[in-house]
């Protein structure tokens, strides 16, 4: 693991104003990176604080998404703790807030006001629709984002409920994209002096992901619709079942699939016109399916996952998370990690995914308990005598 000092964003100070899952998600891939957040929540902690599973009291969904990060608390209900909150931002290099719009303004900590004070100051806000536009003022959560940005039309078996994805993908591609933003912003800021404000829509991060959903509507003014594991353009390429357990395979051109017929000794199926290309095989995969299905149940995951694998083509067991988290690739990356948590527990955590020169991000500072670090934040604030 790299020295924090030699992390890319070291030396860079982050405000987080922010609570639950986007803004938290940003700010903890910047602390990932080396930068200093701290993280300023009011006396009642950031919600996600009480979220289930709790180990000896604190919660694994909030140490999930706040490692590396100081707490300080402040209620900014109160003027002079909002003077210190405006201490701490004209401070940083970085303010990121996930509040509706409008309401950093009213609390004196909107972007006008502070990049006019400090021009070089990066701010970013997260929200569900962006700041302007018909919609604003509306507030949203990963559910209602993922079914207006058309994630939900697309998720489930075909002529089944509408269902959202499992992982709150909403959420997450917004912290992202917000990292994103905040770390190029960063890069400009300290070649010209001049920050900027990022604004950050959910429901256009969400729709954005979709490209090629929207690029099929683009392209024929048909709606894509919910397949399934199954991909409107290839085949195979979705999930089967196995007489033990579900797997998919994903042979996606002419070669992978000359390899999966002769790894499962159905060479015939090269011979059948219905399968002679991609966009054919992807026009008659149903069909192609009900022949596979009784080979399929005559072997175990094991057995079919053995015989493509040694065809060089792409499959994979339907892991849940125990088996993913045990997957012999992420035990040698590393990326399972043990944290200690405040009041003496101890669980895991998920590290960066990112490596850099061979080396990944360490895990710094345990998620921290509210308002832990306030004495030390708030004497690095004091002006020097």
């Amino acid at each position: 693991m790299w020295e924090m000092g030699a992390a890319p964003l070291a030396g860079v100070k982050v405000a987080e104003f922010c609570q639950v899952a986007a803004g938290p998600f940003c700010g903890m891939l910047l602390a990932d990176m080396g930068a200093d957040v701290v993280k300023i929540e009011p006396p009642q902690g950031d919600s996600m604080r009480q979220w289930p599973p709790l180990t000896d009291g604190f919660s694994e969904n909030f140490a999930s998404l706040n490692r590396n990060k100081r707490s300080v608390v402040l209620d900014l209900k109160d003027a002079g703790e909002r003077n210190r909150a405006k201490q701490l931002a004209r401070a940083s290099d970085v303010v990121i807030e996930n509040n509706r719009p409008g309401v950093m303004e009213r609390l004196g900590l909107g972007h006008d006001d502070l990049l006019r004070e400090k021009p070089q100051l990066v701010y970013c806000s997260i929200s569900a629709f962006g700041q302007t536009g018909p919609r604003a003022g509306e507030g949203g959560f990963d559910l209602t984002i993922q079914a207006l940005s058309g994630i939900m039309s697309v998720t489930g078996e075909n002529g089944g409920m509408p269902v959202k994805c499992g992982v709150p993908v909403s959420d997450f591609c917004s912290g992202l994209y917000a990292a994103y933003a905040v770390a190029s912003m960063v890069l400009k800021a300290r070649q010209s002096g001049i920050g900027g404000y990022a604004d950050i829509s959910m429901q256009a991060a969400s729709i954005a992901i979709g490209a090629l959903q929207s690029s099929q509507y683009f392209g024929t003014g048909e709606n894509p619709k919910k397949l399934g594991a199954a991909h409107p353009r290839n085949a195979p390429y979705t999930a089967y079942e196995a007489a033990d357990g579900h797997f998919v395979v994903a042979a996606g051109n002419d070669k992978l699939w000359r390899g999966f017929c002769e790894a499962l000794r159905r060479s015939d199926l090269l011979l059948d016109p219905r399968f002679g290309s991609t966009s054919e095989r992807a026009r008659h995969q149903l069909a192609l399916g009900e022949l596979l299905r009784d080979d399929f149940r005559q072997m175990t995951v094991d057995e079919v996952l053995e015989a493509l694998t040694k065809a060089d083509v792409p499959c994979g067991r339907i892991n849940n998370y125990e088996q993913a988290l045990a997957d012999p690739q992420i035990q040698h990356l590393d990326l399972v990690r043990s944290i200690h948590l405040p009041g003496g527990g101890k669980t895991q955590t998920f590290g960066s995914p990112i490596r850099i020169d061979g080396l990944s991000a360490p895990i710094v500072r345990a998620p921290p308990a509210l308002g832990e670090h306030n004495d030390e934040i708030f004497a690095e604030c004091e002006p020097s005598r």
